[in-house]
């Protein structure tokens, strides 16, 4: 990978008196889809927090496309190009789609509302159903679509297949890798291990707050023992 779109350098992140990363590292390739993995409670999800001001690291450094983030606040890591999709979706339940999609600040670049209902026609056909009329398909949707109207350089994504259908998650898969396509940077947290394995560049699993492993995504992929014994499941097993 020549340049880094991020790169994270020892954090160090509590919940209270709760240490939970302990030094992690990580670099997002620019133009590559970089995907952390691990057991439940591994830290996967306070590492993007992290990344993205929500949860500040209490020592380490963070810098996207070059310029240092590790103290600044969420929303201006935002305006710096990054999207974040939370995981649970967050989205506004008592708005429509498209006053759902009419919340982000506009940005310059490709994406409007129009272009994120051709991206997810589903969208524009609910775009006058209320957020909580959506299914889990509709509403993990319209979280990227929200998040793809900042214009980001880097989209960061938190389970994004999480209790989605098989059909459902292939679709969102395809989303990404044509994030990638698109020129646009992405980090992903997933469960499902086969489909993150299938379309990342690179991989780093998490193992009790720590780097258990960093290397490319087809290694890890070509190595079931080594998969199994590091994040504990079966690419196979994950096959839809």
């Amino acid at each position: 990978m020549s340049g880094y779109a991020l790169v994270a350098e020892g954090l160090h992140t509590y919940y209270g008196k709760s240490h939970i990363l302990h030094g992690i590292s990580l670099k997002v390739g620019e133009g590559k889809i970089t995907t952390i993995l691990g057991r439940n409670g591994a830290g996967k999800s306070t590492t993007l927090r992290s990344l993205v001001g929500l949860t500040p690291a209490r020592e380490g450094k963070i810098t996207v496309f070059g310029t240092e983030t590790t103290k600044l606040p969420p929303y201006a890591i935002a305006e710096m190009g990054v999207g974040f999709v939370p995981e649970g979706r967050k989205i506004f339940a008592n708005l429509t789609v498209e006053e759902n999609l009419k919340v982000p600040v506009d940005r310059p670049g490709k994406w409007t509302i129009q272009t994120v209902y051709e991206l997810f026609p589903r969208l524009q056909e609910r775009r006058n159903n209320k957020g909580r009329q959506l299914s889990g398909g509709e509403q993990e949707m319209l979280s990227i679509a929200r998040a793809l109207l900042l214009n980001p350089k880097i989209l960061i994504l938190d389970e994004p297949s999480q209790g989605l259908a098989p059909l459902i998650v292939r679709e969102v898969f395809r989303i990404i890798t044509q994030m990638r396509a698109e020129g646009m940077s992405v980090l992903l947290v997933e469960q499902n291990v086969r489909m993150s394995l299938e379309v990342a560049d690179w991989v780093y699993v998490l193992n009790d707050g720590e780097i258990a492993y960093s290397g490319t995504a087809a290694d890890l992929q070509a190595d079931e023992a080594l998969l199994q014994s590091l994040a504990g499941v079966s690419a196979e097993k994950w096959e839809i």
